[in-house]
C-alpha cells in the first residue's frame, strides 16, 4: 500500500500522529458533506424513501468492513455510550453475577456498566496490567482469561487499548466467555477501520464503534452490530423508523408494537441523518477499497525503525504480537522528561495525545515514515 496523504486536508506544516483523538477528514467525505448539506435547501426533493434508502446502504458497507452475514444486525448510532448502553440494558443479570472490565477503559465502556451493576446488585471485577513490562501485553491477557468463571456474566472490553495500543486476543476471550456461558461486548472504537476484524471469526455479542476516528467518518454518529441475541431487546429509545411499515407516511398513526428484523430497533432516531449518514458511508466505501489488513501492514512499516530506535533509549513499546500497528504507547524511561519531550512535539507542531503515563502515537495511511523520524528526533534533544 502507497502513502494516502494527498486524499485528506492536511497542512505539510503540521505532523499528524493523533487519528486515535480524531481522524483527519478524506477530501471526499467533506465534499459528500457539503453536498448533503446544500440538498436540505430544497427539501421538496428528499423523499419519504430517502429516509430508509441511505441508512441501509450504510449498514451493508459497516456488515462488509466487519465480515457479519447480515445486515440487519447492525445499527446506526450517534455515540460509543448509546450503543453500549443498548447492550448493557439488555444482558441478562442476578444478584452476584460480575461484569468484567480491563482497567481505564474510556468511560462510554464503563459508566453504564456501574450503573446496570448496581441496578441488578451485580459486581464489577477490573483486570489491571501487570505492573512491570516484561511480557506486560501476554501477562495481561492472560489475566483476562483466568478472571473469567462461572460467576462471569458479561465482559466489556476493547480490542485494542485506547491509552496505549494493548491488543487483546478477542479468539481467545471468546471461547472461555462460551465456555462458561457469558457474554462479550466489544468496544471497536479505536480499531474498527484500521484492524482486520471478523464477526464470523470473533462471533461477539455485540461490537460499538464511534464514526469519528478509524471509520475515518464525521463527529456524531457511529455504527454497532447486535448478535441474534438482542435481537428481541429493549432499545434505549423507542422511534418511529424503527417500528414495522414506517415506510407507509400515511399510516404511522397505526401505531405498531412489531419492530424491524433484528437490530433495527437499536438505532437512533433521525438514523436517516441526510447529512452524516453519507459522510460515514462514503468513508467506510474508501476503507473497504484499501481494507485495514493493508493499513495495518502500512502503519507497521513506516513505523517499524522509530519504534526499533526508542527501544535502544529504554523507552517500553509493547511487543509487536500484543500490540496495534496504527495505535502504541511510549512509556518514557526516568532519564527522559515527558514535560521536555511535549515541549519539543508542541514546538514542532507534532501531534500526539497523553494518555496515562503513555505517549500515545496513532498513525494512518496518510502518515509517512518521515513523520516518525521527525517524532523520534524530538527524544534526543
Amino acid at each position: 500500500m502507497q502513502n494516502q496523504q494527498h486524499l485528506f486536508d492536511l497542512s505539510e506544516e503540521i505532523t499528524y500522529l493523533n487519528g486515535a483523538y480524531m481522524s483527519p477528514q478524506l477530501k471526499s467525505v467533506t465534499d459528500t458533506g457539503i453536498s448533503a448539506v446544500q440538498r436540505k435547501a430544497q427539501p421538496y426533493g428528499i423523499l419519504p424513501e430517502d429516509f430508509f434508502s441511505q441508512r441501509e446502504v450504510l449498514k451493508k458497507r459497516f456488515a462488509s468492513l466487519i465480515n457479519a452475514p447480515d445486515h440487519n444486525n447492525t445499527a446506526i448510532i450517534p455515540s460509543v455510550s448509546y450503543g453500549i448502553a443498548n447492550a448493557a440494558n439488555n444482558v441478562p443479570l442476578q444478584k452476584g453475577d460480575e461484569i468484567i472490565l480491563v482497567d481505564e477503559q474510556f468511560p462510554s465502556n464503563v459508566y453504564i456498566w456501574q450503573e446496570v451493576a448496581k441496578k441488578n446488585n451485580a459486581l464489577i471485577k477490573i483486570v489491571y496490567p501487570p505492573k512491570e513490562f516484561n511480557s506486560r501485553g501476554k501477562k495481561w491477557n492472560q489475566s483476562i482469561l483466568d478472571a473469567i468463571s462461572k460467576n462471569t456474566a458479561v465482559i466489556a472490553l476493547p480490542h485494542v487499548h485506547w491509552a496505549d495500543g494493548t491488543l487483546f486476543d478477542l479468539q481467545a476471550i471468546r471461547e472461555k466467555t462460551t465456555a462458561v456461558n457469558a457474554m462479550m461486548v466489544i468496544d471497536g472504537t479505536q480499531s474498527i477501520g484500521a484492524l482486520p476484524f471478523s464477526v464470523e471469526d470473533i462471533q461477539p455479542d455485540a461490537l460499538i464503534c464511534g464514526g469519528y476516528k478509524w471509520l475515518l467518518g464525521p463527529y456524531s454518529i457511529g455504527m454497532a452490530y447486535y448478535s441474534d441475541a438482542f435481537s428481541n431487546g429493549t432499545p434505549i429509545e423507542h422511534n418511529w423508523m424503527n417500528r414495522h411499515n414506517s415506510e407507509d407516511f400515511s399510516g404511522l398513526t397505526n401505531y405498531q408494537d412489531q419492530y424491524k428484523e433484528k437490530a433495527a430497533r437499536y438505532s437512533v432516531g433521525e438514523s436517516s441523518n441526510f447529512i452524516l449518514t453519507p459522510m460515514l458511508t462514503k468513508a467506510i466505501e474508501q476503507l473497504i477499497q484499501w481494507q485495514p489488513k493493508n493499513i495495518q501492514e502500512y502503519t507497521k512499516n513506516i513505523s517499524k525503525a522509530t519504534i526499533d530506535k526508542l527501544r535502544t533509549l529504554d523507552c517500553f513499546i509493547e511487543d509487536a504480537d500484543y500490540r496495534a500497528h496504527h495505535l502504541f504507547g511510549i512509556y518514557l524511561p526516568e532519564h527522559l522528561s515527558l514535560e521536555k519531550i511535549k515541549a519539543n512535539l508542541k514546538k514542532e507542531q507534532i501531534f500526539v495525545s497523553y494518555r496515562g503515563n503513555a505517549i500515545r502515537v496513532s498513525c494512518n495511511v496518510y502518515n509517512s515514515e518521515k513523520d516518525f523520524e521527525k517524532l523520534l528526533s524530538q527524544f534526543h534533544l
